[in-house]
């Protein structure tokens, strides 16, 4: 990784802008620190696999996904420009993911090993509040989701996709905004004539 690469990348961007890491920080971070480039459709990982790094979206899209015993895909997170994805679980119980993470389009991706967070941490107090902040985030957005696949009607599920997601409308496949709704493709059809409908 050239220092060229690193400061003209959106990753740097934004942990200098969110969470006020220094060149200097940046520079003692960058064993920690590796860009790589993913194939449409390459996988990151597999369920079985233990997670080991946390995944920055420089360019592209990432999913996050599970896979039923029929092959057929349930998609619990878009990772688009600037989102984190990972299996938390599977990285900090040290066992085996029962996700895979797949990437949607040609992608530009950061590989963040766990000691990045831990090291940032230490070069720099306000690291800790960002994360924290970030975790409880996390938390909030994962909290609604599950709220959305209980309690919601499918059209409203589908507005709170793009409120959460509007960049992705025409970068992803309907039957795909379908698998992360919990609904079939044919009932999302529906629910976007409503929508259209309803707004003349």
């Amino acid at each position: 990784m050239s220092e060229n690469q690193l400061t003209s990348s959106n990753f740097y961007q934004y942990y200098k802008e969110k969470a006020q890491l220094s060149d200097e920080d940046f520079s003692k971070l960058k064993p920690y620190i590796d860009f790589r480039e993913l194939a449409h459709n390459q996988y990151v990982m597999r369920a079985g696999e233990v997670c080991k790094h946390f995944l920055f979206v420089e360019e592209g899209l990432l999913q996050f996904l599970s896979l039923d015993e029929k092959g057929g895909e349930h998609i619990l997170q878009f990772a688009p420009e600037n989102w984190l994805v990972s299996d938390r679980s599977s990285m900090y119980f040290d066992e085996p993911s029962l996700y895979y993470i797949k990437a949607i389009e040609p992608s530009k991706v950061v590989f963040l090993h766990p000691k990045f967070f831990s090291e940032a941490a230490k070069l720099q107090v306000n690291f800790s509040l960002f994360t924290e902040t970030s975790l409880q985030r996390s938390i909030y957005f994962l909290q609604r989701r599950i709220n959305s696949l209980l309690a919601m009607t499918a059209k409203e599920r589908y507005l709170e996709f793009m409120e959460m997601y509007p960049s992705l409308l025409l970068r992803v496949p309907q039957w795909m905004i379908a698998s992360y709704l919990g609904i079939t493709p044919e009932s999302l059809s529906r629910v976007r004539r409503e929508i259209a409908k309803d707004s003349f």
